[in-house]
């Protein structure tokens, strides 16, 4: 009887343990679909979901390939709108841009911490094709380092 109580307790342990976490962005189809990537592949414990104030119809080609390029796919993933979610509770939502900063609305399920770190929209850089590609590594490189932060700090 002693293994089935230590087991249920672990059990309970994991299910009140277990951290929600919602990513959002204006479009969902770049920064916060980098974001939910990368949190996912720090910590596969984490529930993480990510969505847009105004969800674009696929998420970027380049955000895709330059997250395979960090060994992340996110090929499968479709932007969703946040309204999906506002009844829901959540640990974290995150905005990772300014309009979706401002523009967020109101959940009425509980959420514990609301944070704000925004990255330059890669989809909107200008140039040559190769500059373009840059752009999204450097966000990617960013968004990366900042969720390795904040991972560390939860």
């Amino acid at each position: 009887m002693k293994i089935y109580s230590d087991l249920y307790i672990s059990y309970v342990f994991i299910i009140f343990t277990i951290m929600k976490i919602l990513i959002l962005c204006t479009g969902n189809s770049c920064r916060s679909q980098m974001a939910m990537g990368f949190l996912k592949s720090f910590d596969n414990t984490l529930e993480v979901f990510s969505a847009g104030t105004e969800p674009a119809e696929r998420v970027h080609p380049l955000a895709i390939k330059i997250m395979k390029e960090a060994g992340i796919d996110i090929s499968g993933n479709k932007p969703k709108n946040v309204k999906e979610f506002l009844e829901e509770e959540w640990d974290y939502v995150i905005t990772v841009c300014s309009n979706a900063a401002d523009n967020c609305p109101v959940f009425t399920g509980k959420v514990r911490h609301r944070l704000h770190m925004g990255f330059d929209d890669p989809s909107e850089a200008e140039g040559t094709p190769e500059y373009i590609e840059n752009e999204f590594r450097r966000v990617r490189e960013e968004i990366r380092n900042s969720f390795i932060k904040f991972a560390r700090s939860i």
